[in-house]
């Protein structure tokens, strides 16, 4: 074993090609094959649980640790805290339930990826584009490079308002964060990386003085568990929930998660382990999210700023003017903080999917000189996001909104193409997902699909009441469930087809014999030892080798549609930002 490891070593592996079992396995950079190097400690590449006391499993927990926190916390980015902050201010703590929804939303789309990362070693990019054609695989990095970029945008924006709240002018502080960014990443360590990425995590602590110093209701807080629409369901609070589900649960989020979690190497027998960290995460995060709501709906609580949200350093100004400035500055820290952390992982989810993409090199344990198309990318990246920050103030305040918003419409759109991943026994063999896992996956896309034709609807028809969106909400649910059914009927018919081949192959075997048989009770034991037996070494085999999945006439149809849906969606939330910009 290599725990605690203090060694400078920045990768395991030679730049050639992987070898041996490597080789016949779908990862395509050398870099992401050997020892997992994390922050915290090191595993050697062929370690196992097996025989390991308590302390030595701790110890490898916390090596482990890394791509779901980074990715949990990158979730409460500068968009983040300035959606929280407006819902706080607007709104109170009327809209804490929205984040209580999320939850499954997060773990049940984040898991997915994780097991998708850690057995087929290569990024989300990368396998849509194999197994489902670049049209398809065109249309979801398309969407990916454009959100990411105006997300870097608004972590930009961040970082000048928070630097702008201690003096520092936006035209050193934007530059000075971009090459701070840079430098973060071009070490060639991914040890060292993730360690910086740690000492930033670190500094959201301040969240929880922040939090106790505007003197919190608890009554309240617990009220806003209750789902409520204060002031009626309309366009303008559905636009700030669908930013709250868009800046919660990124569609940025899958892509950077399973790239990293290739790019620490970390394989299927450590995947419970990461599963862990997405918990903690998933903790922070939703800490952090509550943390931030709490310190606008009451520290500006009586006061004139109530319900008048413009940009989150107006916020960081409001608090020091009502609640001293030592709150103002807890909150600009944390803007600034956030803000960092964000461009950092969204900028690495953008030049992950570039490298899985064009098939170059893409990994931080590569120096410079050795990738230097995934480093470059970074750069103008950054550079683009930073030159596009001097816009008009109030074009950029409407711009964090609208980006969040925009990411909530395109959010069912990644969904779904993680559920068709997820159900590929070609890509994740035993790994694939239970029909319990796509009962509550469906259920979670349709609810994003309801919620962004709600958006729709009401953008396109103002006039729309609260109880005509609720009755919309109502048909939607019944369409969701007899879709349900009629899904799961077809898949009992399809798997009753396959006994029945089954049965024809092995040859005087009745089928419901065989179909007995699979139902025979197991006791837990024997189900997990069956289920196990060859999941912890089960790795996806080179991409080249498998056949692509054929979309039958049905689903092409009902992914065409949903694309086409999402195009309108995406013009008119654009309309809503304009006719906000324009007054």
């Amino acid at each position: 074993m290599a725990f605690f490891s203090n060694g400078g070593d920045r990768r395991t592996v030679t730049t050639a090609a992987p070898t041996g079992a490597a080789a016949t396995s779908a990862t395509m950079d050398s870099a992401h094959v050997g020892d997992i190097v994390g922050a915290l400690g090191s595993i050697g590449q062929h370690d196992t649980l097996e025989g390991r006391t308590r302390t030595q499993r701790l110890r490898m927990l916390l090596a482990i640790i890394g791509p779901g926190l980074i990715v949990m916390v990158g979730d409460n980015d500068a968009g983040g805290v300035a959606t929280y902050a407006q819902a706080g201010q607007n709104y109170g703590m009327a809209l804490v339930w929205t984040l209580l929804l999320l939850i499954p939303v997060l773990y049940v789309n984040q898991e997915m990826v994780v097991r998708l990362g850690a057995v087929a070693g290569v990024g989300h990019a990368r396998l849509i584009f194999d197994r489902f054609g670049k049209f398809w695989g065109a249309f979801s990095v398309g969407d990916l490079f454009i959100v990411n970029a105006l997300t870097i945008v608004t972590e930009f924006i961040g970082v000048s308002m928070a630097l702008g709240y201690f003096g520092l002018p936006k035209g050193i502080s934007v530059p000075l964060a971009a090459v701070l960014l840079f430098a973060m990443v071009a070490g060639g360590s991914f040890r060292r990386w993730e360690r910086f990425l740690f000492g930033l995590i670190a500094v959201n602590i301040v969240m929880l003085p922040l939090a106790f110093m505007v003197h919190p209701s608890a009554r309240d807080t617990a009220h806003g568990l209750l789902p409520s629409f204060p002031g009626g369901l309309n366009s303008t609070l559905l636009l700030l929930i669908v930013a709250i589900v868009g800046t919660t649960v990124a569609p940025w989020q899958l892509f950077f998660q399973q790239s990293n979690i290739v790019d620490k190497r970390i394989t299927p027998r450590w995947i419970r382990y990461e599963r862990i960290d997405l918990w903690i995460g998933i903790v922070v995060v939703m800490a952090g999210a509550i943390a931030i709501m709490a310190a606008a709906a009451f520290g500006l609580a009586g006061t004139g700023a109530i319900g008048n949200f413009t940009d989150a350093g107006a916020v960081a100004q409001s608090l020091s003017e009502h609640m001293g400035k030592t709150v103002g500055a807890l909150f600009a820290i944390l803007l600034f903080d956030a803000s960092l952390i964000g461009a950092n992982a969204v900028g690495l989810a953008t030049t992950y999917a570039l490298g899985d993409t064009l098939g170059k090199r893409h990994s931080l344990h590569w120096k410079i000189s050795e990738a230097p198309m995934f480093y470059a990318g970074y750069a103008v990246l950054l550079a683009i996001a930073a030159a596009v920050s001097f816009s008009p103030d109030h074009v950029l305040g409407l711009l964090t909104q609208g980006v969040q918003a925009l990411a909530g419409v395109l959010l069912p759109s990644a969904t779904v193409f993680l559920v068709l991943l997820c159900n590929d026994r070609a890509v994740l063999g035993p790994w694939v997902n239970t029909v319990r896992q796509n009962i509550v996956a469906g259920v979670i896309v349709w609810s994003l699909v309801l919620l962004s034709l709600a958006l729709t609807a009401a953008t396109f028809f103002p006039g729309l009441t609260t109880g005509a969106l609720e009755i919309g909400f109502g048909a939607g649910v019944g369409i969701g469930l007899l879709g349900g059914a009629g899904m799961l009927i077809s898949w009992r018919i399809a798997k009753r087809r396959e006994i029945e081949r089954t049965a024809l192959e092995l040859g005087d075997i009745d089928p419901d014999q065989i179909e007995e048989l699979d139902a025979t009770p197991l006791t837990r034991a024997e189900r997990k030892a069956i289920v196990e037996q060859d999941r912890d070494t089960w790795r996806t085999p080179a991409l080249h080798t498998l056949e692509r999945p054929v979309f039958s006439t049905a689903r092409m149809t009902g992914m065409l549609a949903l694309r086409g849906y999402l195009l309108v969606a995406v013009i008119l939330v654009g309309v809503k930002i304009f006719q906000a910009i324009t007054g």
